[in-house]
């Protein structure tokens, strides 16, 4: 069985301000970064500690990575570290309000940009963007390891993981359109041997699947 983590990044400084981030580079709140160590401690406690991470080159995404592996006990695993998983560009639309966007633009319009695979925001990127530079990197980089038998981790954002969950479970627009990936949980993807889910959507993780020796240890 082929195992894959799935796992957006922990809540960012614009996160918590309910800002468009994007592209540009901003820093995890105290929060993110307790996510982030809650995310290892949990593989760790499941015996899913990743072989090999890949991550988006955004330093909310690899330091969620850094602080996810040393929790799970896998400090020294090599990381790629990719503008292949980097988080759409949000063009115009980085760094302004969410709420006063979808003001401006209407409920409708604002969940057109969003969560269209084809929309665009003014200057920025579409759905099927972020997927033209990711399912290459996926192909060449991540899949091989995985059909290897590795456990791979990929830290990202809720748009370039949206992509590759869309990929991996073959989502309809409709399903795209109401995918949302929450921050610092990971998703656990069983694949076969082709690499498809056993489980479609996968599956999320949380502390209540830990073995309790595990929970009363905080290891395994």
């Amino acid at each position: 069985m082929n195992r894959l983590i799935l796992l957006r990044h922990g809540e960012s400084e614009w996160n918590a301000r309910n800002l468009f981030t994007g592209r540009l580079d901003v820093a995890l709140t105290r929060r993110g970064e307790q996510q982030a160590r809650e995310a290892g401690t949990l593989l760790r406690g499941l015996d899913l500690a990743p072989d090999i991470a890949h991550c988006s080159v955004l330093r909310r995404a690899w330091h969620t990575c850094a602080l996810t592996l040393a929790a799970a006990g896998r400090g020294a695993a090599p990381v790629a570290a990719v503008r292949a998983l980097a988080e759409r560009d949000y063009g115009s639309l980085q760094g302004r309000d969410r709420a006063v966007v979808r003001r401006e633009l209407g409920e409708a319009e604002f969940r057109r940009i969003r969560r269209s695979a084809d929309a665009r925001p003014p200057g920025g990127e579409s759905l099927d963007d972020v997927s033209a530079r990711l399912l290459p990197y996926w192909r060449a980089h991540i899949a091989p390891r995985l059909g290897a038998g590795a456990t791979v981790l990929v830290v990202g954002h809720s748009n370039s993981l949206r992509c590759l969950a869309a990929h991996l479970d073959t989502l309809s627009p409709t399903e795209l359109h109401h995918l949302e990936l929450p921050p610092g949980i990971p998703l656990l993807y069983e694949l076969d041997g082709a690499l498809r889910p056993l489980r479609r959507g996968g599956r999320y993780l949380h502390p209540a699947d830990t073995p309790v020796t595990a929970r009363a240890t905080g290891a395994r």
